[in-house]
């Protein structure tokens, strides 16, 4: 409890202490001093600690929900809203980018296959009708928060034996020899299926991003398409512009 003793306001500061607690607490969530799902301490347990009034606590709370940094659970409490800001200039896998985050990545595999294209797939892949492609379905985490539905394709010429693909699709990709140097990325807005919405636990009809990418070799040959349905609460997409 000691560390929590650092997020104590300051009353002889200007700045009121709600603002000072909502940021001193943000500070403490992006260095990592909870996880991910991870409870915060409730309003009464802030004000008992550090000796601030509960409304004090109640607004610095407010503050951090209105910002999506934490989610309310009827009955349970207040938990850290796993969260990602996106580059949308920079090619990363996504294991790649939750590490750089401070998240710790995981999968859950739900399809791991060699099946004929589709249509779409053999245009996009430059395929002929008679080839397979890998298909990688699965949910990606981050400290065990379920993310996004990730759902890969790849020509079985380059992934012939899907199950050897761990948690990382682009590392496995270098290891082989053959890493996606460029990506063209298209985002959109949809409404979740009720499938989706059941596997990543919002409701269905909840507005979600399709990402969907075509990543290529260096000699410009495609080897990628992956759809990623992405929670819209737990993602951000950051552009720098210059001029």
């Amino acid at each position: 409890m000691n560390h929590l003793l650092t997020l104590r306001p300051d009353d002889t500061q200007p700045t009121p202490l709600y603002l000072q607690l909502a940021r001193n607490l943000e500070a403490a969530i992006h260095s990592g001093q909870w996880k991910a799902e991870q409870a915060l301490p409730s309003e009464r347990n802030l004000s008992e600690l550090l000796g601030i009034s509960r409304v004090t606590a109640r607004k610095a709370l407010e503050v951090l929900f209105e910002r999506g940094l934490i989610r309310r659970s009827q009955g349970s409490g207040t938990f850290i809203t796993p969260r990602l800001e996106q580059p949308l200039s920079r090619l990363s896998g996504f294991s790649e980018m939750l590490r750089l985050k401070g998240f710790v990545p995981g999968s859950q595999w739900l399809e791991r296959t060699l099946t004929p294209p589709t249509h779409e797939e053999l245009i996009r892949l430059g395929l002929s009708p008679n080839d397979k492609v890998a298909r990688l379905k699965r949910l990606r985490k981050a400290d065990d928060a379920v993310m996004a539905i990730e759902m890969s394709t790849l020509p079985a010429s380059i992934i012939a034996q899907p199950e050897a693909v761990g948690d990382s699709l682009y590392e496995y990709l270098d290891s082989i020899g053959r890493p996606v140097v460029r990506a063209l990325q298209h985002i959109q807005a949809i409404n979740a299926s009720d499938e989706f919405a059941a596997l990543v636990g919002i409701a269905p009809g909840t507005a979600m991003l399709l990402m969907t990418r075509v990543g290529y070799l260096e000699d410009n040959t495609p080897i990628e398409v992956t759809d990623t349905y992405c929670r819209n609460d737990y993602y951000d997409f950051v552009a720098e512009l210059r001029r």
